[in-house]
């Protein structure tokens, strides 16, 4: 079994698309444990606002067959993927960590934007503090407390349709 990272965002129809990401998450991988859900305005583009989270699990698929899986998840959720990067989506999925495997710059494992960006640092760290950057060898809360990252850019979404989840 591999114990697997994801951070999850959406800025379309984010409820939604949210919602119905956690459900099937969570029916797939009943004991995923997911972070509470944040707002930040969109890095790198002009567009509406994100919703993101963390989430972790553990499963018995390669790193490409889990891949396939989430890429699968992102389309039945209307991904669009070929428009430029920094753009607005339904769902974006990315693997954060996949046990303390390094697999740079391939797959971008453990992911680079870890170290860039609050919207995925913070949530991880809220579930997983303890665990080690496979690259850096120190404890996720260890990064975020040495981060000059603005915690303050990510706003708690209270919202009981997340909380049923």
């Amino acid at each position: 079994m591999a114990k697997v990272y994801l951070n999850i965002g959406s800025n379309i129809e984010r409820e939604y698309n949210i919602s119905a990401c956690l459900q099937i998450l969570r029916k797939d991988y009943p004991d995923v444990i997911f972070s509470r859900v944040y707002e930040t305005e969109a890095f790198g583009f002009k567009g509406d606002a994100f919703y993101n989270l963390a989430a972790m699990l553990e499963t018995t698929l390669s790193v490409e067959k889990f891949s396939a899986y989430l890429k699968h998840l992102e389309d039945c959720h209307a991904r669009q993927r070929d428009g430029v990067k920094f753009s607005s989506r339904t769902l974006d999925i990315d693997i954060l960590l996949y046990d303390d495997l390094i697999l740079q710059p391939e797959q971008d494992i453990p992911r680079k934007e870890i170290l860039r960006y609050p919207f995925v640092l913070f949530p991880l760290e809220e579930i997983a503090p303890e665990v080690l950057h496979p690259e850096l060898g120190i404890s996720i809360a260890e990064i975020a407390a040495q981060s000059a990252l603005d915690r303050n850019v990510l706003q708690l979404i209270e919202d009981d349709v997340f909380k049923k989840i």
